[in-house]
């Protein structure tokens, strides 16, 4: 089986593309992630429920933000365009990295054996579900709300773009016969 120069190269780049990917999500929790839910959840207003809360609400919107301007793109018709529309949906694909780097910071080894002295840390993942237990229910709470919001407000946006119908120039249906006494209603009967 031979493959193309082209086919050779996208896949030596999966595997490094994949772990550039993750990097941001990796570095975000070693570098900022006890001092995000040990400082700034603690002192956010309403406290680190209201900050879940508000990284729950956000996580359809930035979803949103990133997904909007690639449902633009049409290869197709303009390529200058198109790239246009993917370079208009990086921001929000750093925004959807950043909101997953900061509930992804909150997730406990799944092995107790794991739970080390950094989990217990001001900040780490199993110091943050010893504080704040119900964190998760808050998040997805906001999630289902700002989704909800987000996909009725899409709805009557597009309710409202839709072009109005005209009214049908096609001459009424015909009205039907009554029924002859006979039940066949004008229609010779079998020979």
């Amino acid at each position: 089986m031979k493959f193309s120069t082209g086919e050779r190269l996208f896949g030596c780049m999966v595997l490094p593309g994949f772990v550039l990917l993750l990097m941001p999500l990796v570095l975000f929790d070693m570098y900022w992630g006890h001092e995000l839910w040990g400082d700034v959840a603690p002192a956010w207003p309403g406290g680190a429920y209201a900050f879940a809360g508000t990284v729950g609400f956000l996580v359809p919107l930035v979803f949103f933000a990133w997904v909007a301007p690639l449902t633009k793109m049409n290869w197709k018709k303009s390529r200058a365009r198109s790239l246009a529309w993917a370079a208009a949906s990086l921001p929000g694909l750093a925004a959807v990295y950043l909101t997953v780097g900061v509930i992804e910071t909150t997730v406990r080894p799944k092995r107790r054996r794991n739970w080390d002295g950094d989990c217990f840390g001001e900040g780490g993942p199993c110091w943050v579900h010893v504080h704040y237990p119900w964190l998760w229910v808050v998040g997805l709470v906001a999630t289902l709300a700002s989704a909800a919001l987000l996909i009725t407000l899409l709805v009557k946006l597009s309710r409202r773009a839709a072009p109005p119908t005209s009214p049908s120039t096609s001459e009424p249906a015909a009205v039907p016969t009554p029924r002859s006494p006979t039940g066949i209603a004008g229609r010779r009967p079998p020979a």
